[in-house]
Parts: C-alpha cells; structure tokens; sequence
C-alpha cells in the first residue's frame, strides 16, 4: 500500500469510492439516511469483525454523505485460493458480537426492493422469480430465528485486509444491523444452488461458520437458507441486467430464476 495515488471507482451500488493514498473516500448513494449511517459507522468503530472508519461522523458533500476508511486489500479474484474458511468464521463472529440498541435493521430487503423496482417493465424470468419471493424476505428479521448484527451485503468481495500478514475484516457497512443472520448466508447459498459455486467450497465455508456461527440449526441448512438463497439470485440477476451483463455468471443466474418459476 505504498505511494501516493488518487483514483475514483464508481460502484454498481450508486456509490463513489475515491482512493486517495492510503485513504478511501466512500460517497455513499443518493438517498442514505445520515442517521442511520452514522449509527453503522459507531457499529463498525466497536466491531472486532468490521473495519474501522477513520471517522464516525459522515460529512455532507453536497446532496449525499460521505464516510472515509483506511485503505485495505481485497480479495484477488482467484477460485482456486479464495478463503472461505476465514469468511464463514468471520461471519460467525460478527453474528456472535453483542447487539446494541443504537442498530438500525440492516438493509437486505431494502436494497431488493429497489432492485425489483428498476424490474417493473421485466416479464421474463426475473420478474417471474421476484414475484414469486415468500413473504419472509421482504422483512429483515424472522419469527422464532436469532437476531444479531447482519453485514446485509455479503460475498467475498467484502472482505478486505491491511496488508497480506493481516487479518480478514468485513468492508462496506451501508447495510449493516439487526436481523436474521440467515441473510448473510444468502449470497453464497443462491450462488451455490444456481451452480456458480463449488460444492466443496460451499461445504467448507457451511462448516466454518457453524463451528461458530449462531445462524444455523443442526441439519440440513437449506430449511432456513431456501428463501433467502432465492432472494439473493434474484436481486444479483436483476441487478446483472440492469448493467447489461451477458457472461456466464448472468446465464447461470437467469436459468436460476426460470427454474424458480
């Protein structure tokens, strides 16, 4: 993380990220809640499994709000070495973290609203699917299910470190709170069911995180994991499409979607 650079990384979330150094500026997108970010940044300020903000207090830039962290590397886009084992544990700890009264619930299904809502003119096979989502994931707790901190966006991609020697910490706290820790396994599960995930790799993660993680009861995991896993194909479906992707990622998500109908 050596020398001195700036660059700006538009996001597929509606957010900017400027690199600036060792420091990222992240301007969050259009419509954040200064409150509730503020209530995540102190969340992620106190979480051992969070990265720490350089500052809990989000500055107005203009009519969006802006949150800075230290710079971290991220996950190399490589199959063969990805570290599933670090990312269920990791989950499990946040899971297992104490929940404050000052968290917001996160925002899982907020953001698949907003999602489906950019599908109104759709009538293949996403919409079909979207449609088609049980009542429970449009809430971001569950009756009778645990309720501890949730990331709300999770995949690989969250996870960063400060250099190579350091430990793994979730990035990206926009949809961080309480609810259904469920909804963090959703991502990996759905991806898993529409075949873009190894079995053994998804077994490996399953087994780290229930060696801690408070998520899962004993059994076969797609009892709790089947609507959620649904919701997260349809939101990365739709969102796909929404940017015009056409790759096998896509393709695989799409035929998820049709076999949802």
């Amino acid at each position: 993380m050596e020398g001195t650079y700036r660059r700006l990384v538009q996001t597929r979330s509606g957010a900017d990220i400027v690199v600036d150094g060792d420091v990222v500026h992240k301007l969050h997108r259009i419509g954040t809640n200064p409150r509730y970010l503020a209530q995540r940044l102190r969340i992620a300020r106190e979480s051992p499994a969070l990265l720490s903000p350089l500052s809990v207090v989000p500055e107005a830039v203009g009519p969006r709000w802006r949150s800075s962290w230290p710079r971290v590397d991220t996950v190399a886009p490589d199959p063969e070495h990805a570290p599933w084992v670090e990312a269920g544990a990791l989950l499990a700890a946040l899971h297992t973290e104490p929940v404050t009264a000052r968290a917001p619930g996160h925002g899982w299904p907020q953001r698949l609203r907003r999602t489906v809502e950019r599908l109104r003119s759709e009538r293949g096979p996403i919409h079909a699917a979207a449609v088609a989502l049980p009542a429970v994931v449009w809430r971001t707790g569950t009756p009778g299910r645990p309720v501890t901190l949730v990331h709300g966006d999770w995949h690989l991609g969250q996870l960063g470190r400060r250099g190579p020697a350091a430990a793994w910490q979730l990035i990206d706290v926009d949809d961080v709170g309480v609810g259904d820790p469920a909804w963090d396994l959703a991502r990996p599960a759905g991806f898993w069911a529409a075949g873009l995930i190894p079995d053994v790799d998804w077994q490996t993660f399953l087994e780290a995180y229930r060696a801690r993680g408070p998520g899962l009861p004993p059994g076969d995991p797609w009892r709790v994991l089947e609507p959620f896993a649904r919701a997260a194909v349809v939101h990365a479906a739709a969102t796909g499409l929404a940017h015009g992707d056409t790759d096998d990622t896509q393709q695989a998500l799409l035929d998820a979607c049709e076999r949802m109908r």
